[in-house]
C-alpha cells in the first residue's frame, strides 16, 4: 500500500505540469509563492546529504576563521588529484591546448598537463545581467565545444524564488541549467542566450544536471527533472536552437523516471534524508550521453541505491535519444560512488572519473579504466597515481 499511494503521489506533478508550457511568465506578472510546512527533519545521526552542517558549541571567531578558509580554497596553488575534494567531476580534453580542464560543483576550473597535478581553482564565469548571479555556485557545471565556441552548462539554483510549495515535503527553489558561452576553454564564459538569465527548461520544473548532446545536426540538452518535486524523478531532453540562445521545442520529453533502474532505491526506504528532511522518493542525477564503438548509445546517470550513491548506465533500444530507454540491472559502480563521465586522454585512453566518498568523509575524485570495444561500456579498474 506504502508504494502505491508513493506511485500515486509521483503522478500527481506529472499532470498539473502537463497543461504549463516551457517559456515562462513575465517576472512581473508572477505571484510570489508562500513557504509551506516542509517534510518531517531527519533523525540526529541520519545518513544525510546537503543538509545544514551542525554548528559547533563555540563558536568564537567563527566568523574569521570560515573567511580564512575561503580564501585557501580560493588560492591559486598547484596540488595533486588525489588531493582535491570534489563533487560531480567533469574533465574536458582540449586538444588544441593540450590541456585538460577539471570542473566540479563549486564552478571553479582546474587545469592540467598530465591529468596528475592540477592548477586552480579558477573563476572562470562572469554571471553578470542574470538571475544566477544570486546563486553564484555553479553545481555540476560542464565544458562542451560545439563549432566555434565553448560552452559552460552549470545549474544555479535561487532559494529565494519559490516555483512550487508542496504541504508537508519541500520548497521547490527556482534551479535551471543555464548555458555561458566563451572563444577559449579558460573563459570567461559569459551569457549569451536570447535573454540574459533565460530559462532553457520549463520555468514551473525542478531541473538540475543538464549536458548537451549532438544527433543528426540536432542539440539537445539533457536533464534531470528532479525528485524532490515529482517524488519519481525523471530524465528529459529539449532541443535547441543551433546557436544555442534558446529552446526550440515545444516541451521536454521524458526519457525514464528513476523508478524503472532496478538499483535505485527508495530514499526513506534506504535511510537517506535530503538537505535535512526526510523526503521519500528515487533519484535521478548526473547525466552524460556516449556511444560505444560499435554505435550503440548510452548513458551514465546516478541514483542511491542500497550502497548509497551509485553510477548506473541504460542503453537506447533505437538508437537515438528518443528511446526507449533500457536499464542496466546491476550499477556500473557502487560504493557511494557517482556522477561520473567518460573522457579521452591524448593519448587515445577512455577513462572515467567519478566522485566517492568513504563514510561521510569528503567527496574525493577517482579515475577508472572502461573499455567501450563492446556493445556496453566494461568497468576496468581505478588508476592510482604516482606521488
Amino acid at each position: 500500500m506504502k508504494s502505491l499511494s508513493l506511485t500515486l503521489l509521483a503522478s500527481l506533478p506529472l499532470m498539473l505540469f502537463s497543461c504549463v508550457g516551457n517559456k515562462p511568465a513575465p517576472t512581473q506578472e508572477r505571484v510570489p509563492i508562500q513557504p509551506v510546512e516542509q517534510a518531517p527533519p531527519a533523525d540526529v545521526g541520519q545518513n544525510n546529504f546537503g543538509g545544514p552542517a551542525v554548528m559547533p558549541a563555540d563558536t568564537t571567531g567563527m566568523a574569521e576563521r570560515m573567511r580564512r578558509m575561503r580564501e585557501e580554497q580560493n588560492r591559486i596553488r598547484t596540488v595533486h588529484f588525489d588531493d582535491l575534494s570534489m563533487s560531480d567531476p567533469f574533465i574536458y580534453a582540449d586538444q588544441d591546448t593540450r590541456t585538460y580542464y577539471m570542473t566540479g560543483s563549486g564552478g571553479r576550473q582546474w587545469r592540467s598537463k598530465d591529468l596528475v597535478m592540477w592548477e586552480g581553482p579558477y573563476n572562470v564565469v562572469d554571471l553578470s545581467g542574470t538571475w544566477c548571479e544570486k546563486a553564484g555556485f555553479a553545481a555540476a557545471p560542464e565544458i562542451h565545444k560545439i563549432g566555434d565556441y565553448y560552452y559552460y552548462a552549470g545549474t544555479y539554483s535561487d532559494h529565494s524564488e519559490i516555483i512550487q510549495a508542496i504541504p508537508k515535503r519541500y520548497n521547490v527553489p527556482h534551479n535551471q541549467t543555464y548555458l555561458l558561452r566563451s572563444d577559449s576553454p579558460e573563459g570567461p564564459f559569459v551569457p549569451f542566450s536570447v535573454t540574459p538569465g533565460y530559462d532553457y527548461e520549463p520555468y514551473e520544473w525542478d531541473c538540475i544536471d543538464g549536458t548537451l548532446y549532438e544527433e543528426d545536426g540536432h542539440i539537445y540538452m539533457v536533464f534531470v527533472h528532479e525528485w524532490t518535486q515529482l517524488i519519481d524523478g525523471t530524465m528529459d531532453y529539449i532541443e535547441l536552437s543551433k546557436d544555442l540562445t534558446r529552446t526550440v521545442s515545444e516541451w521536454p520529453v521524458t526519457m525514464f523516471r528513476a523508478s524503472e533502474c532496478p538499483s535505485c532505491g527508495e530514499m526513506n526506504g534506504l535511510g537517506e534524508a535530503t538537505f535535512g528532511l526526510k523526503m521519500p522518493g528515487w533519484v535521478t542525477d548526473g547525466p552524460q550521453m556516449f556511444r560505444t564503438k560499435t554505435g550503440r548509445l548510452g548513458m551514465l546517470w546516478s541514483t542511491w541505491g542500497k550502497e548509497r550513491y551509485l553510477q548506473v548506465v541504460c542503453y537506447s533500444e533505437s538508437g537515438t535519444v528518443a528511446g526507449p530507454w533500457i536499464q542496466e540491472k546491476e550499477p556500473f559502480l557502487g560504493n557511494n560512488s557517482g556522477h561520473g563521465m567518460l573522457f579521452r586522454t591524448f593519448d587515445g585512453e577512455l577513462r572515467y572519473v567519478v566522485h566517492h566518498s568513504e563514510g561521510n568523509g569528503p567527496r574525493k575524485p577517482q579515475y577508472w579504466s572502461v573499455d567501450d570495444s563492446g556493445d556496453k561500456l566494461v568497468l576496468g579498474e581505478r588508476i592510482i597515481l604516482p606521488r
